[in-house]
């Protein structure tokens, strides 16, 4: 069969899985839309949280980034993972045991503030579709390549499937959906990178084969081939870093803290009956985010070398099919510059602006016709970072049906992250707006209702962000994450180990940091792009990395508002160290001496 007939096999069966889980696993109660009942098995919990945070960045995204940028790419599975470990150590069970539904439900009764409960409802929406933009994108890309559809349609069908079983089924719903949607993508990941490892390094294993020999007979590590060929097409070395290391530093720690800040990841925690499973939960789904975060790496390289090999110097015409299919979606675009019919692919950028213009009819050699190259540089191709992953299998002329298996991969990993930020914001509107701000004595099922009126909405505010996205699917992430550092990370932290912390200075903190982050990342991404370089950055901190600033200005502004302020009531602060501190424990500690 053709690739596009394996695809529709492939995501019409995960799609259908999808479907039929949501209906049996619907829910029927508010606990149940909110948080599955609090009833989900630790080792299930743990991989309906991996799914929820290996998001179409993750799956999509990240190897492509690792495979442009080389060593500095890094700073994005650095900080993903180490943001879980982060997670689960230092805030999972505490929230566990503070029992709320949702993030503002903790701020707006730790801070024993209806305005703080806003404030972070505020930034928990903000942060939610930003991220969410990143996921609809990814949508946008599988389909608009693999069922050649625009991608404007292709982000309207996975509107449509978010919609059904994210409004359908709530947390219960979604859960046991993105149990059956991490089993796919983690296969859709790893058999591509198995098949691609046994022929270019004769390893079974991905993650060997990154650091192993070519099996071509040349005796040569495949890194050093890589490193070779960057090299001789005017690319940095592929194991040498250009960024500096500040900017290194905070990005990694603007993902990591920003981890442990995302609302749609915490909520996961309440879905667990006691705290112990919380613990355990977050071990498991470490586990298996481990199974594709130490793949990706290798995935990256294979990708680089394969397409380093296949494209460059090569003739138009002689090219194989994957090139020119990708290229009518418009993520893929060859200027012949010299007219010389060939691909020279080097360094610099191959057009102006962020993505190829086309313009009517074919050049000489039947390619799509670019109207905005760039003059300035020899470079011919534009590769868009987020197909790499989906391309790679092609790329690597593997069978039609691993093409296929990649792309319902993909869309399991945007689609699955997608319905849990929905989930958040129709949570935050519904439950802490609506109920406990606006309309205390609304009912279960008006509750419920609008919830799910609030997910439709969001979805199709998500739907714009998709097919009008700021940046590659792993870069908006990123913003999202910052936002994530700059407004929650300090005012969960400081709720849960200080008792001085009062309601002024978390209020004051987190619009602080969330106005100061998204500032700068607007200022640099859409006012003034041009300015958006090292020379123009703060301490040369990029828009990516600028959320650990925010969060440091958070920090600042909350514990000197704080200080100048009454400090909370006390049942406030036995609240806080009964969090910490179980009662009885004392007594417990003094019993064993």
């Amino acid at each position: 069969m053709t690739v596009q007939a394996w695809t529709f096999v492939m995501v019409g069966l995960s799609f259908a899985l999808y479907i039929g889980v949501a209906v049996w696993s619907r829910a029927s109660s508010t606990g149940e839309f909110y948080v599955a009942g609090s009833s989900v098995r630790p080792v299930v919990n743990g991989m309906a949280t991996a799914a929820d945070w290996m998001s179409a960045a993750s799956f999509i995204s990240m190897a492509g980034l690792i495979s442009f940028m080389g060593r500095d790419g890094s700073v994005y599975l650095m900080g993903w993972t180490g943001g879980y470990v982060l997670l689960a150590l230092l805030l999972a069970p505490y929230l566990r045991k503070f029992g709320k539904f949702t993030v503002p439900d903790f701020v707006g009764d730790r801070y024993y503030s209806r305005a703080a409960r806003v404030v972070a409802v505020i930034c928990a929406i903000f942060v939610s579709f930003t991220y969410v933009a990143g996921q609809m994108r990814g949508v946008g890309i599988v389909f608009s390549r693999f069922l050649n559809v625009e991608i404007t349609s292709g982000v309207l069908i996975g509107m449509g499937i978010v919609f059904f079983y994210a409004v359908l089924g709530g947390m219960k719903g979604i859960t046991y959906t993105q149990v059956a949607q991490y089993c796919v993508l983690i296969f859709a990941y790893l058999v591509p990178a198995i098949f691609i490892s046994l022929l270019m390094t004769g390893n079974i294993i991905p993650q060997l084969g990154f650091g192993g020999t070519l099996a071509d007979g040349s005796g040569q590590l495949l890194l050093d081939r890589l490193n070779g060929l960057s090299r001789d097409l005017g690319f940095h070395l592929y194991t040498d870093g250009s960024k500096a290391t500040i900017d290194v530093f905070c990005i990694t720690a603007a993902l990591m803290v920003g981890t442990a800040g995302l609302p749609h990841v915490i909520v996961r925690f309440y879905t667990v009956p006691r705290v112990a499973a919380a613990r355990s939960s977050a071990g498991w789904a470490l586990f298996f985010i481990a199974l594709l975060y130490t793949t990706a790496p290798a995935v990256a390289a294979f990708a680089r070398t394969n397409l380093l090999n296949t494209v460059s110097e090569k003739s138009y015409l002689g090219i194989p099919d994957w090139f020119k299919n990708w290229e009518e979606t418009g993520l893929l675009a060859w200027a012949d510059k010299n007219s010389d019919g060939k691909v020279q692919y080097v360094a610099g950028s191959a057009i102006d602006g962020n993505k190829p213009i086309f313009g009517d009819g074919r050049g000489a050699s039947g390619e799509r016709i670019v109207t905005n190259a760039n003059p300035d540089t020899t470079n011919e191709l534009y590769v868009d970072r987020d197909i790499m992953v989906l391309a790679n299998p092609e790329i690597a002329k593997l069978p039609n049906w691993i093409v296929g298996l990649v792309a319902a991969g993909g869309l399991a990993a945007a689609l699955s992250t997608a319905a849990g930020l929905l989930l958040v914001i129709s949570t935050s509107i519904a439950h802490d707006l609506l109920k406990r701000e606006i309309r205390p004595r609304i009912s279960e099922k008006e509750e419920l209702i609008a919830a799910r009126i609030a997910a439709g909405v969001a979805v199709c505010i998500a739907g714009y962000f998709g097919i009008n996205p700021p940046g590659f699917v792993g870069q908006v992430v990123a913003f999202a994450f910052g936002l994530a550092a700059a407004s929650f990370f300090p005012a969960i932290v400081m709720g849960i180990f200080s008792k001085r912390m009062n309601k002024f200075g978390a209020i004051s903190g987190m619009i602080v940091g969330i106005t100061f982050t998204a500032g700068y990342i607007i200022f640099f991404k859409f006012i003034r792009p041009d300015m958006n370089s090292p020379d123009h950055w703060w301490f040369g901190i990029s828009p990516e990395g600028i959320g650990i600033l925010g969060m440091i200005l958070n920090f600042m502004v909350s514990i000197t508002v704080s200080a100048l302020t009454p400090p909370p009531p006390t049942e406030i602060q036995e609240l806080v160290e009964d969090i910490r501190v179980p009662r009885g424990a004392g007594e417990a500690r003094e019993l064993s001496v």
